[in-house]
């Protein structure tokens, strides 16, 4: 059986005029070049890319397109965020009809957006704002043999964005999958710019190389890889479906949360940084309800949160919920790392 680590390489783009529904657009096109999107594909890409910037330019004013190659090595994908912080939308559905208030646009509104979207979803929320997830596949799967081997068990949400000023993000985060085998990492590397960014690689490869020995296991592992350099704080779990259970270990400020839509239990991460201090490696094992999401974030996000206080949104998918949390929870002096998985049997 085949195992896939999932990465992810994101931009963010700030939007709030014309000029930023081009660069958005050209911004696009070098991400996916080299990925092997066809014609069709990139043309999806350009139309959806121009529609989302231009919504927000429109109806918001003011806003984020956050960009994404979702790569497995086998079949990538390109996310775009839309996200705004404006009033949000009184009828979504009105403005998932064909031309609502895009006249003039490359494409017909949020309703072509969907269409043209391998994934699609959106939350609004009045005096809040709107998330808009699109993605795009870089090839068509044809045949059902193909079909049945690209159904994964889980979804999946994840947002990575370096500090402003800095090119280079010191979070990363992966996940690796082999049939009902899942594993998450998220580290942080102490500080930001490119030192921190080399000790979060440094724990990507470590991760990569054995992603399903037990958590307190990577976590010993990412500690001998990062020995020598700037350190981090990391946490991995092993979502275990069969038994809707979730092994979890942690070192250093990255906090954990199994989430329902009644309430949120914390995981534990122990003191320390990986690398240069390894006070404490212990392992721990949660009930997984289901239905319920893993929820995982470095130190630049606010644990301040709750899903309750945004109705609707434990129901949408996971790369939405993400954003949310991203918009309303990132602190502004830190790269931020967020990432929610839910199991769908």
């Amino acid at each position: 059986m085949t195992t896939r680590v999932i990465a992810g390489r994101q931009l963010r783009i700030a939007v709030s005029g014309q000029s930023d529904i081009g660069e958005c657009r050209r911004s696009a096109k070098r991400l996916a070049d080299g990925f092997g999107f066809d014609e069709v594909s990139e043309g999806r890409i350009g139309i959806v890319v121009t529609e989302l910037a231009t919504n927000i330019v429109r109806h918001a004013g003011s806003g984020d397109l956050l960009l994404q190659m979702l790569d497995d090595g086998m079949v990538p994908e390109f996310e775009v965020l839309a996200i705004d912080k404006a009033q949000g939308m009184r009828d979504v559905d009105a403005c998932m009809r064909d031309g609502y208030s895009t006249g003039g646009t490359a494409g017909q509104g949020l309703g072509a957006v969907s269409r043209m979207s391998s994934t699609f979803d959106m939350h609004s929320m009045e005096g809040k704002g709107t998330v808009v997830l699109s993605r795009i596949a870089g090839k068509r799967v044809s045949s059902l043999q193909e079909r049945a081997a690209r159904v994964v068990p889980f979804e999946f949400g994840a947002i990575s964005i370096a500090v402003a000023g800095e090119v280079e993000c010191g979070d990363i985060w992966r996940i690796a999958e082999e049939g009902s085998r899942i594993s998450l990492l998220v580290a942080d590397g102490l500080g930001h710019g490119p030192l921190a960014a080399r000790a979060a690689q440094a724990a990507a490869s470590a991760f990569t190389a054995r992603p399903f020995d037990d958590p307190s296991t990577v976590m010993q592992n990412l500690h001998r890889a990062l020995t020598g350099g700037r350190g981090a704080a990391a946490a991995c779990a092993e979502l275990r479906p069969n038994e809707l259970e979730v092994n979890y270990s942690g070192v250093g400020n990255i906090a954990a949360t199994i989430a329902t839509s009644e309430r949120s239990r914390g995981m534990v991460s122990h003191n320390g940084t990986l690398g240069v201090q390894l006070l404490r490696v212990q392992q721990f094992a949660y009930e997984w309800p289901q239905g319920s999401h893993v929820i995982i974030h470095s130190d630049g996000l606010s644990a301040r949160w709750t899903l309750s206080s945004y109705p609707g949104l434990q129901a949408r998918h996971s790369g939405v919920i993400a954003a949310v949390l991203y918009r309303d929870f990132a602190r502004q002096r830190d790269d931020a790392t967020v990432m929610v998985v839910r199991y769908r049997p």
